[in-house]
């Protein structure tokens, strides 16, 4: 098998990167050079195409719990470092968007903040992100782990949080570790009562997400707030 160097030029990651911008680039591409070298018998652009395949695409690769990581020929270790800091890089980029930005306004920029943060979760996990008056993060919490609808302490810990940082707006948010991300009725009915709780003291709920493997699900779009 012939190596990524013997490649035509403008076949090689690399140089078509250099050509012609990142953005060319297919995952496999990106991934390949981030790898640098591949496995016996495999160039490293193979490689590369059977981890993605074996994730199910860059995504699933990159929020994958770092034991399932290992697990897989050639990866080792630091190549699995790698892998996080790549993916921990891409939930700060996003949070200096939506930071710089009015983003907090937009449910597809929150939407993929939060998928993010949340979908590589094992766990059911119940977000809270803490907003000023300009819709501005002060905070990114994760409150509870576990099935939301076994919860009756979230009003009084989520109004905690919020005087304590003098929040002016919330958004929730939780994941659906079973990959289906339609809101439950369990999901509703909390929803619902911290609305409630949160109008007595003046704060307003703007959204709740429910994160799973396709696109986020957002309340307030589907008109359930």
């Amino acid at each position: 098998m012939a190596s990524v160097k013997e490649w035509p030029l403008q076949e090689r990651p690399r140089e078509k990167m250099a050509e012609l911008g990142v953005a060319a680039l297919s995952d496999a591409e990106l991934l390949a050079i981030m790898l640098g070298t591949g496995v016996r018998g495999k160039d490293v652009v193979t490689y590369a195409r059977e981890l993605l395949n074996a994730f199910d695409g860059i995504g699933g690769m990159l929020g994958a719990p770092a034991a399932l990581l290992l697990e897989q020929p050639g990866l080792g270790p630091a190549r699995v470092m790698q892998l996080q800091v790549i993916m921990e890089m891409s939930r700060r980029y996003l949070a200096w968007q939506l930071k710089r930005s009015e983003g907090f306004t937009q449910p597809s920029m929150v939407g993929d903040y939060l998928t993010a943060q949340l979908r590589h979760q094992q766990r059911e996990v119940f977000v809270v992100l803490l907003l000023d008056s300009q819709h501005r993060l002060l905070k990114y919490v994760e409150l509870f782990q576990g099935t939301i609808n076994a919860a009756p302490v979230y009003p009084r810990e989520i109004i905690k949080l919020v005087m304590q940082h003098n929040a002016a707006a919330v958004i929730l948010a939780h994941n659906h570790p079973s990959g289906v991300a339609e809101p439950s009725q369990a999901d509703q009915r909390v929803t619902e009562r911290l609305k409630k709780a949160l109008n007595m003291i003046d704060v307003a709920l703007l959204d709740h997400f429910v994160i799973g493997s396709g696109a986020p699900v957002s309340f307030a779009e589907r008109g359930l707030l």
